[in-house]
Order: C-alpha cells, then sequence, then structure tokens
C-alpha cells in the first residue's frame, strides 16, 4: 500500500518509541544552564519533552522559537516545556541565547535520555542524533501522546491544541 503523505512527512515509529499509555521513563539532568531536572520532581505538572535532532540548525530553530512564542500559554496549563537534543552544553547554550529561549534545554551528548524514550535511530541514530519526536507527559508521568512527525514551524501549536483539549486554563492563583 501506497502511503498518501509524501516520504518526508510519514511517521517514522522506532521499535523503542513509548507509545500512549506507557510511563515516561524517569530521568536526572541537568540543563544547559546547570538547572537539576527531574521527571520525578515535575510529577503533579503536564510536559512537553521535544526531541530535535541539533540546535542551531533552521528548523530545530523554526520549532524552538514555536514554543517560546506559546510559552506563555503551555505555563498557564501548568505545562513544562523541556527540548532534548544530544549537543553539549556549550552548543544547547548557544542555541539558547541566539533565539533567547525561557524553557529549559537538555544536552544530552551521552544519549541517555534519547535512549529511554527511544528518538535513536535512522540515519539521525548513525549520526548519533535524536529523531524529531514530541512527547505529552500527564501529570501523572503517563505517555498520553507522542508526535513522530511534525512541521517545525507549527508543531508547538498542535501541542498546544492537543493539551488545551485536555486540560483547560488554570486560574491565576491555581495549579
Amino acid at each position: 500500500m501506497i502511503s498518501p503523505l509524501p516520504r518526508a512527512y510519514r511517521p517514522r515509529i522506532l521499535s523503542g518509541m513509548l507509545r500512549p499509555g506507557q510511563t515516561a521513563p524517569l530521568f536526572e539532568a541537568r540543563s544547559d544552564e546547570g538547572q537539576f531536572l527531574s521527571l520525578l520532581a515535575l510529577r503533579g505538572q503536564w510536559v512537553v519533552l521535544y526531541f530535535f535532532p541539533r540546535a542551531m540548525t533552521p528548523a530545530c530553530t523554526m520549532e524552538a522559537a514555536g514554543f517560546e512564542t506559546l510559552i506563555g500559554d503551555f505555563q498557564q496549563r501548568s505545562a513544562q516545556v523541556i527540548g532534548v537534543s544530544s549537543d553539549t552544553e556549550a552548543r544547547q547554550a548557544l542555541f539558547r541565547d541566539t533565539c533567547h529561549l525561557s524553557f529549559a534545554l537538555l544536552p544530552d551528548s551521552e544519549k541517555r535520555v534519547c535512549r529511554a524514550y527511544g528518538v535513536l535511530g535512522g540515519l539521525g541514530g548513525w549520526l548519533g542524533l535524536s529523531q524529531r519526536c514530541t512527547y505529552l507527559i500527564d501529570p501523572a508521568g503517563t505517555v498520553v501522546r507522542v508526535w513522530t512527525v511534525t512541521e517545525p514551524g507549527q508543531h508547538a501549536a498542535e501541542v498546544l491544541r492537543e493539551l488545551s483539549a485536555r486540560q483547560p486554563v488554570s486560574s491565576p492563583g491555581q495549579r
């Protein structure tokens, strides 16, 4: 059967990728700014964990800019946005500064988080890069949605729509 989508937009499901309903693997790591990040510590909040192949590339910059533009909307919904790539801390820090990002970036040069979430594979895996993939994780730590095909310029809005459908906006003082 021939897929109706162009090859570039066909889902790339890797064998180790998580599926909705699975518990998100716990991780502990330092962000590019040296802040300690722990998925367990984020329980009680929604988490948008998005993996991107390489900081400073046009598509990754566009995707990050989309999340930054909507960061206030994510925060209103008690959602933490975390970008992950196999880049070094220095490259992630340059990416943050260049793109003026306010959300957490996780340099995963040892690829521990990428492996745990099953996003290494395909050509990117051969090059040590993650696939472009986003996990929406609910406050209990369960994966509720997975995106393996994304349009970088529109992806953040798509994730926000899904989050909005699952959780209404918090009132001031509520979290």
